[in-house]
């Protein structure tokens, strides 16, 4: 009789529990969601989520309160997000560290690709390969001539090991065969300040802090890294107009947990969109340096899971290395 009961209490638990979600999910959000942001406050990435989260707010009636959580390469507030409870209430903001240090790091407790499942794509951020003005080379094509015709003597300048900046050269390097020497910095900024001066060649740097300089021709932009031409370039051409199917850019969105509710992820990719098409922040967005890219939650995860896959073949191709 005790076994009986029990077995029809479990039953009964198991009936019960079952439209759980679809009513949390339709009643979604009745309280703050927090967004995880894995890099410390006032950069331009966390100024973008802070962008985006505003808008969010103001359609689900709800606050989206950003939460800083750097440190560890990415990897401690990648972490927080992935095993923090799959009910919607804390997203997190996906960059591009998430999809190299899949195979940059050696010994990561988690699998991001397995992990996280895609709810929105809000820009693409381009890089820029930037010239001293000194280098004779005037294009892309130029440029490979003359790295092939002077073994060993160009010099290319990262904002250190395994960073996008660092892994866009690579990639440019594989595809091209004209081998370079890499420089690793710590950060861009004195990167740029040796490129500026001579030191360096050449340097694959984020678009947003490279115009400047282009502007003022202290740099030369030979093109940039995305698919299709920047906004804040337009007259500059992409590196895949010499090199076909070269593609180098920064991904940023929202993902949540694997197994949140699916109703919860659509809603979200909902706000999202809707965010991006308001003029305001899509002008801010570009002003950032980005490309805002709309997109639905499978179209975003194809996404990572494409940028995964390409930065490793990068990554193995430098022989950097995170243990």
């Amino acid at each position: 009789m005790l076994a009986a009961g029990l077995a029809g209490a479990a039953a009964l638990a198991v009936v019960t529990a079952v439209p759980a979600p679809a009513t949390a999910a339709a009643d979604y959000p009745t309280r703050p969601v927090r967004w995880v942001v894995s890099y410390p406050p006032g950069g331009a990435t966390d100024i973008t989520a802070r962008l985006v989260a505003q808008g969010l707010s103001e359609r689900l009636g709800q606050q989206v309160v950003i939460e800083n959580r750097a440190g560890a390469g990415n990897n401690i507030g990648t972490e927080i997000a992935i095993n923090a409870p799959p009910d919607g209430y804390t997203l997190f903001f996906v960059n591009p560290a998430n999809t190299i240090n899949a195979t940059l790091y050696k010994k990561l407790s988690f699998d991001f690709v397995r992990d996280i499942q895609g709810v929105a794509g809000i820009i693409r951020v381009p890089n820029v390969m930037v010239v001293n003005p000194s280098v004779p080379a005037k294009t892309v094509a130029e440029f490979i001539d003359w790295v092939k015709a002077n073994p060993g003597k160009v010099n290319m300048a990262s904002s250190g090991n395994g960073t996008s900046i660092h892994l866009s050269g690579e990639l440019f390097m594989a595809m091209t065969g004209a081998k370079m020497t890499h420089v690793p910095y710590r950060g861009s900024a004195p990167a740029v300040t040796d490129l500026i001066a001579g030191q360096v060649h050449v340097l694959f740097d984020n678009l947003p802090s490279a115009i400047e300089h282009i502007r003022s021709g202290r740099l030369r932009a030979l093109a940039v890294t995305t698919a299709v031409r920047s906004e804040m370039l337009p007259d500059v051409p992409t590196i895949a107009e010499t090199v076909p199917g070269y593609e180098a850019s920064g991904i940023f969105g929202m993902g949540i947990q694997k197994a949140a509710p699916r109703e919860i992820v659509d809603r979200l990719n909902a706000v999202v969109n809707e965010s991006i098409d308001d003029p305001k922040l899509r002008a801010r967005l570009v002003e950032l340096g980005g490309i805002p890219m709309k997109t639905t939650p499978d179209e975003f995860q194809k996404v990572i899971e494409e940028e995964t896959a390409k930065w490793g073949k990068a990554v193995q191709f430098s022989g950097a290395s995170v243990d």
